[in-house]
């Protein structure tokens, strides 16, 4: 006799879901979004003692390589500088982090890449906003 497996009903259809509308799902209503660079912090503070343990899994090696790949802040005093300046900005946690992570270079670029931005900061406030971030990025130690 042959079992069949039904999937349990997921609460809200996929297809519903839109991060250019910040339609993110449940899961990411209440959710701290992190900046890449800040994984990459919080994975390496953990590496030497999952080393001793010998608990360092797949996952977390694959996971790291990537934070230390695409991480766009080397240091800590840069990434909480990026994050005063996206904190009093009316952008959605989830926006401060995309605009944090892509680093765009151009206000339309930003537009473009996190549409949910809309109207909510007038294009010449995220030029400057993007100018700030990325003098951090390069004039960082």
């Amino acid at each position: 006799m042959r079992m069949s497996r039904t999937r349990p009903a997921r609460p809200q259809d996929e297809e519903s879901l839109d991060a250019a509308k910040l339609e993110l799902g449940e899961d990411f209503h209440d959710a701290e979004c992190l900046l890449i660079s800040e994984v990459k912090v919080l994975l390496e503070a953990q590496y030497d003692s999952k080393k001793e343990e010998k608990n360092l899994d797949e996952t977390y090696i694959k996971t790291l390589e990537y934070v230390q790949q695409f991480s766009r802040y080397t240091n800590r005093d840069t990434i909480k500088e990026v994050r005063a300046l996206l904190k009093p900005t009316e952008l959605e946690p989830f926006e401060c982090a995309q605009l944090g992570n892509l680093c765009c270079s151009e206000y339309d670029e930003a537009k473009t890449l996190v549409p949910s931005i809309g109207s909510k900061i007038s294009d010449d406030d995220l030029d400057s906003l993007l100018k700030q971030m990325d003098s951090l990025k390069k004039y960082q130690g």
